[in-house]
């Protein structure tokens, strides 16, 4: 039989993986390209021979997915496979049919079947929509294991906007691996924090070889997921944090509604700023599709280094960027320092924009007057910069987890908003994970 031409749709993460677990070395597929979206400049490159495989000398081009009705005429495509997250389930049947209208099967694969199985015991850490806390929530999970004697090493999902080949596997222990690694505002946001508190990350692109490395090092794997996907590794415990903010969309997304009906855990985040009625009508739905779930409340509280700098001032407020973006969220931490705190005014950064954060305002219109910390890239670093320096404003108040001070240069007076969960009540995390580690540095469950 000829093999099965395949293209694979993805936002450089997921595909990849995807790929590498199934299709690599699979004489019955022939991927003829993979398509790019969500993430700006992924596309236009080739997933290298050196990672492709031997059924691939010359690797596999990288397509934008607005190609994707043309590639899969121009190939005779038989099989589209899906594979990126955090999209509604009326824009994942929307490309749905675009294949199919254009004679080609419409695939998404199995969440565990593409998981792979660590020596080491593994705690997953998982979302319904990017933006619901699951930063934090793993924070406070590496801390409470670390607490209990054991060493961690978290994996993060995959941000490799780089030179893939020299991507496959990263480790960072120090600030100065974020350098080297020449990090983008988006991998520094996630990785930073793990390192300030002393965790080992690990990411990349084959999370086969990472994870070897990771449990060569470490008694607990800590997957850190990002963007709403599936854990790329089987998980011997899945808490998956939920947002009342964004009721239904447990329901409504992909893949967050599979993470939801895995979760052992499911955390219902930021229970101090959403209303009462949306935390009943969350538990209620978690219980509908996942009633063997344990519930944990929690809260993420802020704290500001000098509140005092917000009070009866103009502020611009940056957000995390794709929390605003793809994850749709209206406001983070950062509007409620600058709530919270007294400021005069909110400042629109959309008049006072230039090049790629236009092009994000432009892609994105209903981000409203934040500005996201866009940083894919040394172009939209320096755009991010002189977007600051032009908005008119008293204050920059920064709600990204990271010093972004160190990484461009901003001339207004700025404060950083920093946030950790807080559980409310019992059960809690540490009760859950004492619940199923033994209090021994070989990492061995119960």
């Amino acid at each position: 039989m000829e093999p099965t031409r395949t293209i694979i749709m993805g936002a450089a993460g997921r595909d990849f993986h995807n790929f590498n677990v199934i299709y690599r070395d699979h004489p019955r597929y022939n991927v003829v390209a993979f398509t790019a979206t969500q993430i700006p400049n992924i596309d236009g490159r080739r997933y290298p021979a050196s990672l492709a495989g031997h059924l691939y000398p010359h690797g596999i081009p990288i397509h934008p997915e607005s190609d994707l009705e043309k590639l899969i005429r121009s190939h005779d495509v038989q099989e589209v496979v899906f594979s990126y997250s955090d999209v509604s389930y009326n824009y994942l049947m929307d490309r749905c049919s675009v294949v199919t209208a254009a004679g080609a099967d419409f695939k998404v694969l199995s969440a565990t079947g593409t998981m792979l199985k660590s020596t080491r015991p593994v705690v997953a850490v998982c979302a319904v929509r990017t933006g619901s806390g699951k930063s934090q929530t793993t924070r406070r999970v590496a801390n409470l294991l670390r607490g209990m004697g054991l060493t961690v090493a978290a994996v993060r999902h995959p941000m490799p906007y780089g030179d893939l080949a020299e991507q496959n596997v990263q480790r960072y222990a120090t600030l100065a691996d974020l350098e080297r690694h020449k990090c983008t505002i988006e991998e520094i946001e996630e990785y930073e924090p793990h390192i300030a508190n002393g965790t080992i990350v690990y990411a990349g692109v084959d999370y086969g070889a990472i994870l070897a490395s990771a449990q060569a090092e470490a008694d607990v794997i800590l997957w850190d997921g990002g963007n709403n996907d599936t854990s790329f590794y089987k998980p011997d415990l899945l808490i998956v944090v939920a947002d009342p903010l964004r009721l239904g969309n447990e329901l409504t997304y992909y893949p967050g509604e599979t993470n939801l009906r895995m979760a052992d855990v499911v955390v219902i985040n930021k229970v101090d700023a959403a209303d009462l009625t949306a935390i009943n009508a969350l538990r209620e739905n978690i219980r509908r599709v996942n009633p063997k779930a344990r519930i944990i409340e929690a809260a993420s509280p802020i704290s500001v280094d000098r509140p005092e700098l917000i009070a009866g001032r103009r502020a611009l407020v940056i957000e995390d960027g794709p929390t605003l973006t793809h994850g749709e969220m209206k406001f983070g931490a950062g509007t409620v320092a600058a709530l919270k705190y007294g400021a005069s005014e909110i400042v629109d950064p959309r008049p006072y924009t230039v090049g790629t954060i236009t092009s994000t305002f432009r892609k994105y219109p209903n981000t409203g007057k934040l500005l996201p910390a866009m940083g894919y890239g040394e172009e939209q670093v320096r755009d991010l910069e002189t977007t600051i320096a032009n908005v008119p404003c008293d204050v920059v108040v920064i709600g990204t987890p990271i010093d972004l001070n160190r990484l461009i240069t901003i001339a207004q007076p700025s404060v950083r908003v920093r946030y950790d969960l807080q559980e409310i009540g019992k059960p809690d995390l540490q009760e859950v994970l004492a619940g199923v580690f033994e209090l021994a540095p070989a990492g061995r469950m119960r």
